[in-house]
């Protein structure tokens, strides 16, 4: 019997010193038109991020989540999910969760509405979106490394997705992460009866900014269902959530 209560303090001293997990997400993953085949791809691929990185992960698939207290969570994901499908009611409470300080990890899908659908919305997530040529190859840059979502990725990458482009920025406070090089795709490559024609040298397609108290981080990549399988990719993810649930990585390392 003694053994017994020796082995079960043990067992629970061993428990203890695991601690809590380091912060609490909510994924909304919301099946539209142009952006469902990803979700079965992306699902187990953030679980697995949640337990080797040892985050609490809850997973939305419609908007019902944002009905419950927004205050537990650190960050919340819209992958491939604009806010605009929110309530008026749930429009209020995300609102309010950023203002409070809360994390946004804004991802492809979620900044492609139109201009003027949710005037707070498109300053939250820092430009509004334009158009996008047909989905091509192109060369991607690094041009700020100081950050969790840049830290590990190679100085120029070759990537496949749709480059959006997008008005002026909000404020001149967006802090640029990645650039796409124009000349290594067609800008003007779309639908018939469209236009696009580029941005120029300065493409940005990650970006991150603090907006109303809280942590923003948007990155265009992400609308092939492939891309949620590439560790590269999995790892420009994480660190763009790690920051906006922490505010934890930015700037340059202390001098030695």
């Amino acid at each position: 019997m003694g053994r017994l209560r020796w082995l079960v303090a043990g067992l629970l001293l061993l428990s203890g010193s695991v601690g809590a997990q380091q912060f609490k997400v909510l994924v909304a993953a919301i099946p539209n038109q142009y952006h469902h085949d990803y979700i079965p791809v992306a699902k187990p691929q953030f679980e697995a991020l949640a337990r080797q990185h040892y985050f609490a992960l809850t997973w939305a698939w419609n908007t019902q989540a944002f009905d419950q207290d927004l205050a537990q969570y650190d960050a919340i994901v819209l992958l491939n999910t604009p806010a605009t499908e929110l309530s008026v009611t749930q429009r209020e409470k995300f609102q309010q969760y950023v203002r409070n300080g809360g994390g946004v990890v804004a991802v492809h899908k979620a900044f492609a509405i139109r201009r003027g659908d949710w005037d707070w919305y498109d300053r939250l997530i820092g430009r509004s979106f334009r158009t996008h040529p047909y989905l091509q190859t192109a060369m991607v840059d690094v041009v700020n490394r100081d950050f969790p979502a840049t830290a590990g990725l190679p100085q120029r990458w070759l990537w496949s997705d749709e480059w959006y482009e997008y008005d002026p920025p909000y404020s001149d406070d967006l802090v640029t992460l990645l650039t796409v090089d124009e000349r290594s795709y067609d800008p003007t490559l779309i639908w018939p009866g469209q236009v696009a024609k580029g941005m120029g040298k300065e493409h940005p397609v990650a970006w991150y900014h603090r907006f109303e108290g809280g942590r923003v981080f948007a990155t265009a990549l992400g609308h092939q269902a492939e891309a949620y399988n590439d560790p590269r990719y999995l790892e420009h993810l994480y660190g763009g959530i790690y920051w906006a649930a922490t505010g934890k990585g930015e700037g340059k390392p202390p001098a030695p």
